[in-house]
């Protein structure tokens, strides 16, 4: 099953509304993290995935993000053909959730 995209504030309000059923999965590497960063994302650096699956419940819905959506859309494929059957990829990344969701995280 493919992966889907998701806008930035569709992703906000599918976790505000998920009761724990959806998870943000940043991608980004730790030092990128660290400048900014969505509280509550799940951090699993995209090199790490493949040995980090079982980390990640099938269950939920995956919304992957990174810096600006294309190490998300790999990760989300990725994820898709390794059988994860919600999965998306937030268009335009963390730039875009700080642009449309929340002003205080940093652009970097």
């Amino acid at each position: 099953m493919p992966f889907t995209m998701i806008a930035a504030p569709a992703a906000r309000d599918r976790l505000q509304k998920a009761d724990g059923t959806c998870v943000l999965l940043d991608v980004r590497q730790p030092e990128e993290v660290r400048i900014a960063a969505v509280t509550g994302a799940v951090v699993i650096p995209m090199m790490e995935i493949p040995n980090r699956l079982a980390e990640l419940d099938r269950a939920k819905d995956i919304l992957v993000m990174c810096h600006h959506g294309m190490r998300s859309q790999q990760v989300a494929d990725f994820l898709a053909r390794s059988g994860y059957p919600k999965v998306a990829s937030v268009i335009g990344g963390i730039d875009a959730w700080a642009a449309t969701v929340d002003a205080t995280i940093p652009r970097y």
